[in-house]
């Protein structure tokens, strides 16, 4: 292994991209969870019905679509297993836990690959 690629072959800058996409993506997606969260108690508990409030959900659900999309990309790069994969991939799924899962991928990730 050489000091600019990873034991899978691809370039440390390469990796460095798939971190900051995987980065953006996991605090987007914690983002508009918790917009979702508060779109659902508004809607179902306070009973407002503002017009463009039916948006929060779908904009949610693309959002996380492509988190799952360049979070598998970059486990695909990195290697990791099945089950951690598994795992942050259900991590933007509840509020807040994929930003705390990042901030610790991440950190791993740039000792690892020295990023």
């Amino acid at each position: 292994m050489t000091a600019s690629q990873t034991p899978a072959g691809v370039s440390i800058d390469t990796v460095r991209k798939a971190v900051r996409n995987y980065r953006v993506l996991a605090w987007a997606t914690g983002i508009w969870l918790i917009v979702l969260c508060a779109e659902m108690v508004l809607k179902y508990i306070v009973k407002v019905d503002w017009p463009f409030l039916w948006l929060v959900a779908p904009i949610h659900g693309w959002v996380y679509f492509a988190y799952l999309l360049v979070t598998a990309n970059l486990a695909v790069k990195v290697r990791w297993p099945i089950g951690k994969t598994i795992g942050i991939l259900l991590a933007g799924t509840v509020p807040l836990l994929g930003i705390i899962i990042e901030h610790f991928q991440t950190r791993e990730l740039k000792e690892r690959f020295g990023i």
